[in-house]
């Protein structure tokens, strides 16, 4: 299973878009640091999911989420 999350910071208010076949240890990493894009921040939560069984569709549906229009629908559906 994959997922396409959306994580969101606490303390800043800043929003990370990705996708990840192990929601919990990628989690770990953001608020660990690990991860560079989000290293700013140690306070993230995931605020929406979505699963997937194949990683090329998740791929798909995070790059979408990353335009404006994906944005957008985070926003009408009241995620970010």
């Amino acid at each position: 299973m994959y997922y396409v999350y959306v994580i969101k910071s606490i303390s800043n208010n800043k929003i990370y878009i990705g996708h990840t076949d192990n929601l919990q240890k990628r989690l770990l990493e953001h608020n660990s640091g690990y991860s560079k894009a989000t290293k700013h921040s140690c306070d993230w939560q995931v605020i929406h999911k979505e699963e997937y069984l194949d990683r090329s569709l998740a791929m798909k549906r995070e790059k979408f989420l990353k335009t404006g229009d994906g944005r957008k629908v985070l926003k009408l559906k009241g995620i970010t």
